[in-house]
């Protein structure tokens, strides 16, 4: 999806000014510290000539829900802008994770025994290290991807133990049609058991909500890009 030249002008940094001025209210609603909330910019589905005025109104952190379309475009734009932080925030398969660990600085969705052993091999081959997130099942809905709240404690110790992968954080997404105070709240209690900094929770519909509840990162695409269409497979 590409926009026109004034489109791309005037809605996308006028979409992330007031994105960044609402994370700064509900950093002080919240009475947290100014900053302490680090914004993903969801560019996925958009073209390098939608994300570039974005770049270049100051953004770095940027999610991707698949590896194909992020190799498509990212290693260009980073030839340009060399700071950038790319998060693959959606489902790896098992036979990308060559690719995920290196074209990305951050994976948000491991969630499973396999992903994890191929993840370890591929850092250990490359010598790569993404940082790393484990995806939570939090609503534990059966057609979401996840590990079920139940679960996290024990897979993030295998995935340290048994894999010798560094995870540094928890990611979830709520389900759309309940409150997501409740299951925002779950993840925060579920990151400060495990001694994990980073909670990756809140999109563009929830995020000040989110960080009532202690994200550290919100992930927003719509608020910032406008509409997309749908996600194509890889």
């Amino acid at each position: 999806m590409t926009m026109t030249d004034d489109q791309r002008d005037e809605a996308t940094p006028a979409g992330l000014d007031e994105v960044r001025a609402r994370i700064r209210a509900a950093e002080e609603e919240a009475g947290r510290e100014p900053g302490s909330v680090t914004l993903v910019a969801v560019s996925k589905t958009f073209e390098a000539p939608d994300i570039r005025p974005v770049l270049q109104a100051g953004q770095r952190v940027f999610g991707e829900n698949r590896v194909q379309e992020a190799m498509g475009k990212w290693p260009e734009l980073r030839e340009e802008f060399p700071d950038i932080e790319l998060q693959l925030i959606g489902p790896l398969q098992t036979n990308k994770a060559k690719e995920a660990v290196t074209l990305f600085d951050v994976i948000s969705s491991v969630d499973r025994e396999k992903l994890a052993g191929s993840l370890a091999k591929e850092i250990e081959k490359q010598g790569r290290a993404p940082r790393l997130r484990v995806q939570v099942n939090i609503g534990e809905e059966p057609q979401k991807a996840g590990i079920p709240p139940a679960e996290t404690e024990e897979f993030v110790r295998r995935c340290r133990e048994e894999h010798g992968l560094e995870i540094e954080g928890l990611m979830c997404i709520p389900p759309f049609d309940e409150a997501p105070a409740p299951f925002f709240a779950l993840l925060a209690k579920l990151a400060d058991r495990l001694d994990l900094p980073v909670r990756s929770m809140g999109m563009s519909g929830d995020f000040e909500i989110a960080v009532a509840h202690g994200a550290t990162e919100v992930r927003v695409g719509s608020a910032i890009f406008g509409g997309r269409p749908p996600l194509k497979s890889d």
